[in-house]
């Protein structure tokens, strides 16, 4: 991926990760344009970071999302980045029928906003110099957290679907890339001081000098993803799950 001179729309940039990698982007002399569900929050955001561009967009509503792609692409039609940030992650109780509905809007947004934002896109980025797409999943796509099952579950789609789509887009010089998060301190479960979580700052960090040096990399990996990302190849498997979940 090219670092510079690229025009970047991520979805799901206005806290956490998605806001940290738009500002790093930002000061790497990039367009970038955020999006979010609450305008007073964007507004707010485009009066404290120059430059910074925004559009609303529920990712959980298919009209929404053709309205930003038109805005976006319109607005910038040299656009030439995405990055599929926007997800929750709740907990749920399987024993409660009452975890359908959590598991219904995690899949809405998390998987389905995904699709549906790629799918918009797709065409368009692919008359495009340097073009990008950068999905986001997580460590948990690869050993599930048992306490947020339908995110896990999320998250091991979108790693799957990055590699279909990686594959097919391939003949058409599109990069696809899959950033693949561990447990950062961030709002997502409120994690924004757990011990067990990797600072925000230095994700951050790690994950843009990655990008520098791994410009044909499939998948971003900070060190601290590898315990669940290689559980399996390493052979280790359950005894990680076991660990991972007995600790919540």
């Amino acid at each position: 991926m090219k670092l510079s001179g690229n025009t970047i729309f991520l979805t799901g940039g206005t806290s956490g990760i998605g806001l940290g990698l738009a500002l790093r982007f930002r000061a790497l002399g990039n367009k970038v344009i955020i999006s979010g569900r609450r305008k007073e929050l964007l507004d707010s955001l485009a009066a404290e970071y120059d430059g910074l561009e925004t559009v609303e967009l529920d990712v959980a509503d298919p009209d929404s999302i053709d309205r930003a792609f038109d805005q976006v692409t319109n607005a910038h039609p040299e656009l030439n980045v995405l990055i599929t940030m926007a997800g929750i992650m709740q907990p749920e109780n399987l024993l409660d029928p009452d975890h359908l509905r959590i598991a219904e809007e995690t899949i809405t947004i998390n998987l389905l906003g995904t699709i549906r934002t790629a799918t918009l896109f797709t065409p368009f980025l692919t008359t495009k110099p340097d073009a990008t797409i950068l999905t986001v999943s997580s460590g948990l796509a690869f050993l599930p957290l048992t306490l947020t099952p339908t995110y896990s579950a999320t998250k091991a789609a979108v790693h799957s679907y990055t590699q279909s789509l990686r594959s097919q887009l391939a003949p058409t010089g599109v990069q696809v890339i899959e950033l693949v998060p561990p447990a950062v301190r961030t709002a997502l479960m409120n994690q924004e001081n757990a011990e067990h979580a990797m600072p925000l700052d230095e994700y951050l960090t790690e994950t843009m000098d990655l990008l520098r040096d791994q410009p044909d990399a499939a998948e971003i990996l900070v060190d601290r993803v590898g315990l669940l990302r290689f559980a399996e190849p390493r052979g280790d498997y359950e005894q990680t799950f076991t660990m991972l979940n007995g600790a919540h």
